[in-house]
């Protein structure tokens, strides 16, 4: 990752395709791996959705997502069998045809030759007007549309294809800080006063309450941000003094990734 001024926090969304991962064949790997990618640049992954090889859940989904500002990945559903659906799906969802990329047209012919039709071909078939992403593992590509990237459910090609997008289209951001305390012998519910209040003083960070259970049953109570963190956390122990709530001082997480 080269090194680049601090720019404003992305909010990423994360879609993982696939029957094989909803039935238990296969496990999910995406989504801890695009946290850690995101992360590593001070973005941050907002949400993340599952969804099956269904074209009219697939349609619908990338219609509403395809709406919204945030930039999207989409693993998997790119291929040329008969339950790969993404490639057309991308397509309806915001009222494209499907048409024969030249570019990756010319990069099958190139991989495969004369295998490459009558149905591997068939991936050249993309939304019109949607840009490349290069795979530098097999040079099939994946492609954007709508700042959506689409790419392989394979995690060796997936994951180097969305490092290339985001050196190449995202800049890098103040890392994101993570500090709390651990009260014990308190109910959540009587910190809701608390929270309130000081998540009202300081709407730049989030504020969030985290209860564990077991023999060392205690409630995580912290602030996570860029920028401001130690004031919210000197507030915040004020305010558990004042009222008198137990707590214990955490080592600071530094850099949350």
């Amino acid at each position: 990752m080269s090194a680049s001024p601090s720019c404003p926090p992305t909010a990423f969304g994360l879609i993982v395709i696939g029957d094989e991962i909803l039935e238990g064949t296969r496990v999910d790997a995406h989504l801890n791996a695009f946290k850690r990618m995101v992360g590593e640049r001070g973005q941050e992954l907002a949400w993340h959705w599952l969804l099956p090889d269904d074209p009219e859940v697939l349609v619908a989904h990338l219609r509403f997502s395809m709406g919204r500002p945030d930039p999207v990945f989409v693993c998997g559903g790119i291929g040329a069998t008969p339950d790969d659906h993404t490639r057309a799906c991308a397509a309806t969802a915001v009222g494209l045809e499907l048409v024969r990329h030249p570019e990756a047209k010319a990069l099958l012919e190139a991989k495969f030759g004369a295998e490459a039709y009558p149905n591997r071909i068939l991936m050249a078939d993309l939304p019109a007007g949607c840009d490349l992403i290069p795979n530098p593992i097999n040079r099939i590509p994946g492609f954007s549309l709508r700042g959506h990237w689409f790419l392989p459910g394979f995690p060796q090609m997936a994951w180097p294809m969305a490092q290339w997008v985001l050196d190449r289209s995202y800049g890098v951001s103040d890392l994101v800080q993570e500090r709390a305390f651990e009260l014990f012998d308190t109910p959540e519910s009587s910190l809701i006063p608390v929270m309130r209040d000081l998540g009202d003083r300081f709407p730049g960070l989030k504020l969030f309450s985290l209860p564990h259970l077991g023999d060392d049953a205690h409630i995580r109570l912290g602030f996570r941000g860029r920028g401001g963190i130690d004031a919210a956390m000197d507030a915040l122990r004020e305010r558990l003094e004042h009222d008198a709530i137990p707590y214990r001082e955490v080592e600071s997480d530094a850099l949350r990734r």
